[in-house]
């Protein structure tokens, strides 16, 4: 497929408006087994992810599950679709209650043939405004690959690290985090769709869970940490109910690696840049 079908989809751009609704907020800490933050408190990192979500009307849904292509994202001719990475600036945090604004833009589309077939690459920066100040900006790479068998394992093994902490990612937690999220992929609660149509062994870990995971370890293991950057790219799916572990460790002042995985080898790999001092 030719990319010049897509150049009139670069720089296209979309504003949402949110609050963050307090209520959210306490569903997504129960989900994540984390204290609530109260009206006024700094969203903790990543949370954002379960804001700005338009709701789209069932009968505008793909057979995924995911808002049918064509409108914002360029048509992707039934493929599998997966979160590839980010790369996210913090500049402060969000902050309970408050009105917010993400404004998007569509960066890049590229087809590139990769050893599973076509691969079709959309990078996407989202830019979150609180009181008309920047709080954070997060470009994402999004995959769309042609149906083929995924990839479960990999020669990588798992680092030693500094610290590390065990995930066990029930069927209840993928379904909890798909609901505060609006998360509508059918890969991570629908057992037939998710073994018989896009041929996993199991229910898939959200990738932008595992990253909240993965930071959250983080933060607990260097509590004075202001964080300036993260980037994340997966490396390969992992499966429910099996337990997989999250870890890092300190590379350079102010630099860390961070990964997530189990016996299979690495699943997702991150890089943080961070200053120190109390965190707001």
């Amino acid at each position: 497929m030719n990319n010049s079908n897509f150049s009139a989809w670069i720089g296209r751009r979309q504003e949402t408006h949110d609050r963050i609704s307090h209520t959210l907020v306490k569903r997504i800490a129960t989900t994540l087994g984390e204290p609530t933050p109260g009206p006024g408190d700094a969203l903790p990192p990543l949370w954002h992810w379960a804001f700005f979500q338009e709701p789209v009307p069932a009968n505008e849904l793909g057979r995924d599950g995911h808002p049918a292509l064509g409108g914002f994202l360029p048509p992707a001719h039934n493929r599998n679709r997966m979160w590839a990475g980010s790369r996210i600036e913090f500049y402060q945090p969000l902050r309970v209650e408050a009105q917010a604004t993400c404004v998007s833009t569509l960066l890049s589309v590229e087809e590139k043939l990769g050893r599973s077939g076509s691969l079709l690459f959309v990078t996407v920066r989202h830019e979150y405004f609180q009181d008309g100040q920047p709080a954070l900006r997060d470009d994402q790479d999004i995959v769309y690959r042609e149906p083929t068998p995924p990839r479960l394992s990999t020669a990588q093994r798992l680092p030693e690290g500094q610290w590390q902490e065990s995930v066990e990612p029930t069927p209840t937690l993928l379904f909890r985090y798909s609901a505060v999220t609006f998360n509508g992929h059918r890969i991570h609660y629908d057992w037939p769709y998710v073994t018989e149509t896009e041929g996993y062994p199991g229910l898939v870990v959200h990738g932008p869970l595992i990253a909240t995971l993965s930071l959250r370890a983080f933060t607990r293991a260097q509590p004075n940490a202001r964080l300036q950057r993260f980037t994340f790219r997966g490396v390969r799916p992992l499966i429910a109910p099996q337990t997989f572990q999250v870890g890092g460790c300190l590379t350079g002042s102010g630099q860390a690696q961070v990964w997530a995985g189990n016996e299979d080898g690495v699943a997702q790999l991150g890089e943080i840049q961070f200053s120190q001092g109390d965190r707001p």
